[in-house]
């Protein structure tokens, strides 16, 4: 249910303020690096679960630094200034259990029905982090050892009517802790037996052979986060190339017949930014993406607008002081939700505009690709 509001703020009649002029460049076609963290610390009530266990004979076949620490609580993360915080934070993994909390699952619309949080904090470093302001405290990624009981503790939340989704990838990007966590694969194959439960997951990473022949039956459909490329080479540090994430989605979707995944697919295009001349950029995006998905598949698409709060402002401006994003309120929008928190978004012309364009261009490029919503 729609429950925000738009309100002007000063100077909304002017066009978002759109990044620095960028030259056109060949496409990169990088895969990531594995992300292999600094420290690698466990809780004692995570080395009681067995999942615990196989997490830290990933870390130790890794030869990573591993702390066994004495207490279940994460100290001693904090360095003498926010960047040093965060450069510490972002070469650190935890591995703890989910607290009582994360069993009580909250809705995620437009996205899922419900969260799935199968860890928090993500490796990459992405200069409009949406988990800027949203997770508490430095930003360590938290694996959670306790995975059985988040994944039985979905049917709670199931339907006779019809089948209920799950999103992975609200506070951590699974595919890019993989192969030190094995979480993912855990919970496709969960959710291939589960009649009342989809799973949902997206990604800036590449390394999707874990997950090819996995049984899914259908019941996970894998995405792929993309942007224009001079946006993802500025702003998208830490990550796959785009062409090497389209090339990874590509695999999943590609039928078991043909060596691929056969998952229902998707693309996330997001954080949507008008940068000069941004109808070209976005256009040759969409070009390539035709041009890989020359098959038929299950396809779908959902387009993100770059938004931010206050407080995410503050924290991303602490971690990446020298950005290029544009945070410029001024020429924002406020959107309000119905308990008074706000976010800055581009104003409704420029909204509208762009909804036009993508909306028309995908369904020329994908005329049997749903748009699942526009945000």
């Amino acid at each position: 249910m729609q429950t925000d509001l738009f309100l002007p703020v000063l100077n909304t009649s002017e066009v978002a303020r759109p990044l620095a002029p960028v030259e056109a460049a060949a496409p990169r076609t990088h895969g990531a690096k594995l992300w292999l963290p600094q420290r690698v610390l466990f809780t004692p009530d995570a080395l009681q679960e067995d999942y615990g266990q196989q997490i830290l004979a990933r870390a130790e076949a890794l030869n990573l630094d591993i702390e066994l620490l004495k207490s279940n609580r994460l100290t001693g993360l904090r360095g003498p200034d926010e960047r040093a915080t965060y450069r510490a934070a972002k070469t650190t993994l935890a591995v703890v259990n989910a607290p009582a909390g994360a069993l009580r699952l909250q809705p995620t619309p437009p996205s899922a029905d419900y969260q799935l949080n199968l860890a928090e904090g993500c490796p990459a470093h992405c200069q409009y982090c949406y988990l800027a302001g949203s997770l508490s405290g430095p930003p360590v990624v938290c694996a959670f050892a306790n995975l059985p009981k988040l994944l039985t503790n979905t049917q709670l939340y199931e339907r006779a009517d019809r089948p209920v989704s799950f999103e992975a990838s609200c506070y951590t990007d699974v595919l890019g802790i993989e192969h030190l966590t094995g979480a993912l694969a855990e919970t496709v194959k969960y959710f291939a037996g589960r009649e009342g439960g989809r799973l949902r997951f997206v990604s800036k990473y590449d390394h999707v052979e874990s997950l090819l022949g996995l049984p899914h039956n259908g019941h996970t459909r894998a995405r792929a986060s993309l942007n224009a490329e001079p946006l993802a080479r500025q702003l998208e540090g830490g990550t796959a190339s785009i062409e090497a994430r389209i090339q990874a989605l590509r695999r999943l979707a590609l039928p078991v017949a043909q060596g691929g995944g056969g998952y229902p697919v998707g693309v996330v295009l997001a954080p949507i930014m008008p940068l000069p001349d941004w109808q070209r950029h976005y256009g040759e995006l969409l070009d390539r993406l035709q041009a890989a998905f020359d098959f038929d598949c299950d396809l779908t698409v959902e387009f993100i607008t770059h938004r931010f709060t206050p407080g995410s402002k503050e924290v991303l401006l602490g971690w990446y002081p020298n950005t290029s994003l544009d945070l410029e309120e001024s020429t924002r929008a406020v959107k309000r939700n119905k308990f008074g928190g706000l976010k800055y978004v581009y104003d409704l012309p420029t909204m509208k505009e762009l909804k036009a364009w993508f909306t028309s261009e995908w369904q020329r490029c994908f005329p049997n690709a749903p748009v699942q919503y526009w945000t």
